[in-house]
């Protein structure tokens, strides 16, 4: 049996209605506050785990009650991440005024073209240098075998080669798939730190 049940539905049931946010509004909050970090554990605490600590200690489970417990618990939290994502809304409010169509064209021809580039020859580079240090020839990847996350091999070994930021959950879903070992580069000004997977 399948049963839908609407979100308004189950926050009615729940009693905890959410407040109505403006067209964008939310997004741009959100986006301030992990820029800012604001509801991070050690602002606000890890409330996966004191949720279940809540649950377990009451005989009323309300939000009330839950925003009673939290709140005696942890007194500024609150106030705390409205202050940190607040500011970095400011920022942005600073921010967005200087940008204007031309500066969005730019930024656009920057990810499309340079770091595209950028990135390919990177990867290229990165293989290259490997053959050297172990002797054995490379080839990059042909259109199938990046489909698979292969960028390229060096003898008979297929690589991934990827940002030190690329979501290890995202690199192990790859690695399972096929035999492919991973290398992972940090950019810094001078050099680039491989570090093979």
């Amino acid at each position: 049996m399948i049963i839908n049940i609407k979100n308004e539905e189950l926050l009615a049931l729940n009693g905890a209605d959410s407040p109505e946010f403006p067209k964008y509004t939310s997004q741009l909050i959100n986006w301030a506050n992990q820029n800012a970090q604001g509801t991070r554990p050690k602002v606000v605490g890890k409330l996966s785990d004191l949720f279940p600590e809540f649950e377990n200690g009451t005989d009323e489970v309300t939000i009330e009650k839950w925003e009673e417990w939290y709140l005696s618990k942890y007194p500024n939290a609150v106030n705390d991440a409205t202050d940190k994502i607040w500011k970095q809304i400011e920022n942005l409010k600073n921010a967005i005024v200087l940008i204007d169509k031309d500066m969005v064209k730019n930024w656009v021809e920057d990810l499309v073209i340079t770091k595209t580039y950028n990135g390919l020859y990177f990867q290229q580079a990165i293989l290259e240098r490997l053959s050297t240090i172990l002797g054995l020839p490379y080839r990059l990847a042909t259109a199938e075998e990046e489909s698979k996350g292969i960028d390229g091999f060096v003898g008979d070994t297929a690589y991934s080669v990827k940002p030190d930021t690329f979501k290890s959950t995202n690199a192990r879903s790859i690695s399972d798939d096929i035999n492919v070992k991973m290398i992972y580069y940090t950019k810094k000004k001078t050099e680039s730190i491989l570090k093979f997977v």
